[in-house]
């Protein structure tokens, strides 16, 4: 069975109506229940959001996700040092402009500064500080106070 079909199927049941005649379902029937509504929407919702994930997946280059080989690395140095548009060579890699201009990053090519994209290799350039509690750094100022 598809998901197309399996997603017809769960509408019809949740609008009431029998998949395979077509009539309407006796009002008796479990499906008027709540709790079961519920999980058919549920998996409904679990469905769609499937097809849309994979009709997303469909639309990115072909090697999204993959591993990066010491020949790619060095085919994507060699086409970016030869002039190559960081475009360019996202499409000859089968990969995004952002994992293109990552990896040059990664490899001391680029510098995060010069990089298109959002988001730099290294992640935060600057770790964040913990949060104190207001009531804690309220005590800390009192008690400095005190200590004059």
């Amino acid at each position: 069975m598809t998901q197309s079909r399996a997603r017809q199927i769960l509408q019809s049941l949740i609008q009431g109506i029998d998949p395979v005649t077509g009539e309407e379902l006796a009002r008796e029937t479990v499906l008027q229940h709540a709790d079961v509504l519920r999980a058919l929407l549920a998996g409904l919702a679990a469905l769609e959001q499937s097809a849309a994930r994979a009709q997303r997946r469909a639309q990115l280059p072909d090697n999204v996700g993959r591993a990066w080989t010491t020949e790619e690395e060095s085919r994507l140095v060699a086409g970016f040092k030869s002039g190559d548009s960081p475009m360019v060579i996202a499409r000859k890699h089968g990969r995004t402009l952002r994992a293109i201009e990552a990896r040059l990053e990664k490899l001391g090519v680029i510098t995060a500064e010069q990089r298109t994209t959002r988001g730099g290799f290294t992640g935060v350039a600057e770790a964040p500080r913990p949060r104190i509690a207001r009531a804690g750094l309220l005590a800390r100022k009192r008690a400095q106070r005190r200590s004059r």
